[in-house]
């Protein structure tokens, strides 16, 4: 019994000397411009639904066209850039409302 908590202890601390291993590079920097209502971790996390949502939406829309246009294969590279650029657009969009600007290390 003991010997089993220590191990579960053990398997607990691992994952959190792991979880400080995750690379968070790309993440963007936000900048408060004017006075924002919900604090960055919160508009972050809710534009990121915003941006996966509309990430969707436009891959969606993109095969649709490609359907009513008679091209039934269509294009992975250009319906992954289309929605890779429309779900961007929607997240910068969407943290000017909140009251932030982005900048990325990049």
């Amino acid at each position: 019994m003991a010997m089993g908590i220590f191990r579960a202890l053990g398997a607990a601390a691992m994952m959190a000397v792991l979880s400080g291993c995750v690379d968070h590079a790309n993440d963007p920097v936000l900048l408060a411009v004017g006075v924002p209502v919900n604090p960055p971790v919160v508009a972050h996390g809710l534009c990121m639904t915003d941006g996966n949502a509309m990430y969707d939406e436009a891959k969606r829309q993109y095969e649709l066209r490609a359907q009513l246009t008679g091209y039934a294969q269509a294009d992975a590279l250009g319906a992954e850039t289309t929605a890779r650029a429309a779900a961007h657009r929607q997240y910068v969009a969407c943290l000017s409302g909140q009251g932030y600007r982005t900048l990325y290390a990049n």
